[in-house]
């Protein structure tokens, strides 16, 4: 095992932590860097011990019997890795189950803010009708660009609760296409004869398939909205995804009929 950087100087505080981590030439560890950042900002003064090579990385594992790095012991205990650092400081660790909302929030604030972007560009107006349009319209192409990054696990989920997935499977894979191309031509404001019902449909497909799998079926299911790895609950908000999908449908058939 080798040290390659001194302990920091103190600073005042009177808490130490020793850390050992991975610092290979083709192998850097960063969980190890996030921990001595996490114990530094904690007021900790850290030995960084880094473990340049396999045979130094294995002997460490064997003499303290763990099987992973980093490890960070904090006077005479051994703390952990990183999770179980956080741990100890009071932290929250996220369960590889625990659902959240911050993707579809993140994707819908982007949103927002494309759109601003295109009504001041085109307008020099940042609230108008248009700007909703563009909303709409941005927030399905991102939707959609979730669903491609990898279709075949966003199918799959998708089965759980769409109505129409599960009597013709092959519409899960046609699904984050044509909310995509759709969301680009709203977007360009061309071919709506195309788009509209295109949005329509799938909106319209999506909306009852949710209501019924939420309010009525009383189910907990996670959503495919941002994709095949979404820890989004379904509910509430992939509903008001299809909602919007349906509106902004309507409101272009409106204009262009």
């Amino acid at each position: 095992m080798n040290t390659s950087e001194a302990t920091v100087p103190s600073n005042g505080s009177g808490k130490t932590a020793v850390l050992h981590r991975m610092v290979m030439p083709k192998h850097f560890c960063p969980y190890g860097l996030k921990a001595k950042d996490l114990l530094q900002r904690s007021g900790y003064e850290v030995e960084d011990n880094w473990l340049q090579d396999r045979a130094a990385t294995d002997a460490f594992k064997e003499q303290h019997q763990v099987t992973s790095t980093p490890q960070v012991f904090i006077g005479e205990k051994r703390i952990g890795g990183y999770e179980a650092l956080r741990k100890f400081l009071g932290l929250k660790v996220k369960s590889p189950d625990e659902t959240t909302y911050k993707p579809v929030i993140a994707i819908f604030a982007v949103a927002a803010l494309i759109a601003l972007a295109f009504s001041w560009s085109s307008t020099q107006q940042l609230f108008t009708i248009r700007t909703l349009e563009w909303f709409i319209a941005v927030s399905m192409c991102l939707l959609g660009v979730q669903k491609l990054q990898d279709i075949e696990r966003f199918s799959t989920m998708f089965l759980n609760y769409d109505l129409l997935a599960r009597k013709f499977v092959r519409y899960g894979y046609i699904y984050p296409f044509a909310e995509t191309i759709a969301g680009a031509l709203m977007i360009a404001g061309v071919l709506t004869w195309l788009a509209a019902p295109v949005a329509l449909f799938i909106g319209s497909i999506g909306a009852v398939s949710v209501f019924k799998a939420v309010y009525l079926d009383k189910r907990e299911l996670k959503c495919a909205c941002v994709g095949g790895s979404s820890r989004v609950p379904l509910g509430f908000v992939s509903l008001t995804e299809n909602v919007m999908m349906v509106a902004m449908a309507l409101w272009m058939l409106s204009k262009a009929f």
